[in-house]
């Protein structure tokens, strides 16, 4: 008899989802020498591991997927005719590039990094209506920052005043964008997505509080 094997001793798998038998078909079919045998036990193998996803029959590029597992799983050593290019390990195994996270500590904080990126954009920008929609649309939104984490109430010169100074004074909204949007506005908006105060029926005490559950 076959004596009892743990998983811990055996090989890890590549690709756990498909499984230990899977990969032992993978690795008999490494051992075939004949070419022409191990083109059809390719394919084979290729059709069981379809049958096992038929879920993602309808994905594009499907059988490309599958043949990039078969030879991952056969750790890049599986020499067959494949209808697609074989993957390389270098590009498979290739660390992406650390992210780069902002290091300044801005004055106005409640406005975020994303506001500085968006006037650092503004300034590249050429003289035009983009741009002078632009930079109202940032004021605005300087606005719409400073209410959700400030007092309820500011006044737009405020604003213009912080959107000088974090664009060292190259930055202005024009005359005909004026006003900003109202104050009252915002808050309302805030209240229907969820942020603002509750209403007054949230706090009624609900009637079946204090019923018995079997």
């Amino acid at each position: 008899m076959e004596a009892l094997q743990y998983n811990s001793e055996r090989t890890p798998l590549i690709i756990p989802e498909y499984g230990r038998h899977m990969h032992i078909m993978v690795q008999q079919l490494l051992e075939t020498e004949d070419k022409e045998e191990r083109n059809k036990k390719a394919k084979a193998i290729i059709g069981v591991m379809g049958n096992l996803n038929p879920h993602l029959r309808d994905v594009p590029d499907f059988q490309h997927k599958l043949w990039d597992q078969l030879f991952i799983m056969s750790e890049f050593k599986l020499d067959v005719d494949s209808p697609f290019e074989k993957p390389e390990r270098e590009v498979l195994e290739q660390r992406p590039e650390p992210l780069s996270y902002p290091q300044g500590f801005p004055k106005y904080r409640f406005y975020g990094n994303n506001i500085k990126s968006m006037i650092d954009v503004a300034l590249k920008w050429e003289e035009g209506e983009m741009k002078d929609a632009l930079v109202y649309n940032i004021a605005n939104h300087m606005k719409k920052c400073f209410l959700n984490w400030n007092k309820d109430t500011v006044d737009d010169p405020v604003i213009f005043d912080h959107l000088t100074e974090l664009s060292k004074g190259e930055l202005k909204v024009k005359e005909e964008f004026l006003p900003l949007t109202l104050t009252q506005d915002v808050l309302r908006m805030k209240s229907k997505n969820g942020n603002g105060p509750k209403s007054n029926g949230s706090n009624k005490p609900r009637k079946n509080r204090n019923r018995k559950r079997y």
